[in-house]
C-alpha cells in the first residue's frame, strides 16, 4: 500500500517502542504532532486522522476530538482512560477501548509488592546495609508484620480482586470500599473511605482516576487510617490529595506510605522525596515486558479490528 493510501493515526503519548513499530507498520503515523510548537504539521494532517493513539496517561479532550472531523477510534494503551472525554467521543459516533484485564496480575503483583516494602522498610533496609550502617550501628530499628494484618482495598474491580486474592494467601482479613456493594464480593463493604480506613492497617487504592474520585484520600481519610496505618496507591495519582498525604506522613497522622503514581507525573513533590517513611516507584504498576506487549497486542487490535469492520476486542463500557 502506497504511503497516501494508508489511514493516518495521531499518537497523543509517547508510546511504548514496540507498539509504535506496530503502528509505523500498518499505518501513517502523525507523533504527536499536535503537541508541536507552531502546529503546521498538525493542522495540516488533521482532516486526514481517522484514530487517535493513546496511552492511559494521555490527554484527549474535546478541543482535540473537534479539530479532527474524520475521527473514528481512540485505542487507548492502558486501562485508564480518565484523559480522555469519552463524552464528547460518543457525541460523535466515535469508538474508544482500552487493554482492561490483561495488566490485572501485574498491578496487583505491585501492590502487594508496595505493601511489603513500606511494612518491611526494605528500601530503608538496602540503604542501611549499603551504607555500612547494619555494620557499624547494628540491627536497623523493627518493621511491620503483614500476615495477618487487615487491608481495605478502595475499588473493587478486576485488579482490586486479584490484590484481594493475593493478600488472602498472606491470612489478610479483606474490607473494601467501592460505588456500590458488590454481591459476588465475599468481603465486608464500607460505604465510604473513611468509614474502610478506620477498620484496616492498610489501605490499598486502585479506583479509577477521574473527576469524580479526585482527592476521595483525603485528610479525613488519612487521619482515620491512623498513625499505625499505612496507604498505598496503584491507581491514579489524582485520587490522593498530595498536600494532606504530605502532613500526614510529615506528622505522623499515619506510618507510611508507598506510591506508584503522582498528581503531576513524572514530577514528585520535593517533600515527598525527603521522606524515610515512604516508598517512591515511577508508574511501574504494568511495567513488565509480557505485560507491556499484552497491552500493545490488545491496543493494536482494537484498531485493527475496527478498519476492517469487525467487533472491537475491548471498547470502553
Amino acid at each position: 500500500m502506497a504511503e497516501t493510501d494508508r489511514i493516518e493515526v495521531l499518537t497523543a503519548a509517547k508510546l511504548w517502542p514496540p507498539m509504535m513499530e506496530s503502528l509505523r507498520g500498518a499505518f501513517k503515523v502523525h507523533d504527536r504532532t499536535h503537541q508541536s510548537d507552531d502546529g503546521t504539521a498538525f493542522a495540516a494532517a488533521a482532516p486526514r486522522i481517522r484514530a487517535i493513539a493513546a496511552s492511559g496517561e494521555s490527554k484527549v479532550p474535546r478541543e482535540l476530538i473537534a479539530q479532527l472531523p474524520k475521527l473514528e477510534i481512540v485505542s487507548v494503551f492502558g486501562v485508564g482512560y480518565d484523559g480522555v472525554d469519552v463524552a464528547a467521543a460518543r457525541e460523535r459516533g466515535i469508538a474508544v477501548t482500552h487493554t482492561p484485564n490483561v495488566l490485572n496480575d501485574e498491578v496487583a503483583d505491585l501492590a502487594i509488592a508496595l505493601v511489603l516494602a513500606v511494612s518491611r522498610r526494605l528500601i530503608e533496609a538496602d540503604r542501611y546495609v549499603r551504607s555500612g550502617a547494619w555494620a557499624a550501628n547494628g540491627p536497623m530499628p523493627l518493621a511491620r508484620k503483614v500476615s495477618g494484618a487487615r487491608l481495605g482495598i478502595v475499588g473493587l474491580g478486576r485488579i482490586g480482586m486479584a490484590i484481594a486474592r493475593r493478600a488472602e494467601a498472606f491470612g489478610m482479613s479483606i474490607a473494601y470500599t467501592s460505588r456500590n456493594a458488590k454481591a459476588e464480593a465475599p468481603y465486608p463493604y464500607f460505604a465510604s473511605a473513611e468509614a474502610l480506613a478506620r477498620e484496616v492497617d492498610f489501605l490499598v487504592v486502585i479506583t479509577p482516576g477521574g473527576a469524580g474520585t479526585r482527592k476521595l484520600i483525603d485528610a479525613k481519610v488519612l487521619a482515620a487510617l491512623g498513625k499505625k496505618g499505612f496507604l498505598v496507591n496503584v491507581a491514579r495519582g489524582s485520587v490522593v490529595d498530595e498536600q494532606a498525604l504530605v502532613s500526614a506522613l510529615r506528622d505522623g497522622t499515619i506510618a507510611g506510605a508507598a506510591l506508584d503514581v503522582f498528581e503531576n507525573e513524572p514530577s514528585v513533590p520535593s517533600e515527598l522525596l525527603a521522606l524515610d517513611n515512604v516508598v517512591l516507584t515511577p508508574h511501574i504498576g504494568s511495567a513488565t515486558w509480557q505485560t507491556r506487549q499484552a497491552m500493545a497486542d490488545l491496543a493494536f487490535g482494537n484498531l485493527e479490528a475496527h478498519f476492517a469492520g469487525k467487533p472491537l476486542l475491548s471498547p470502553v463500557p
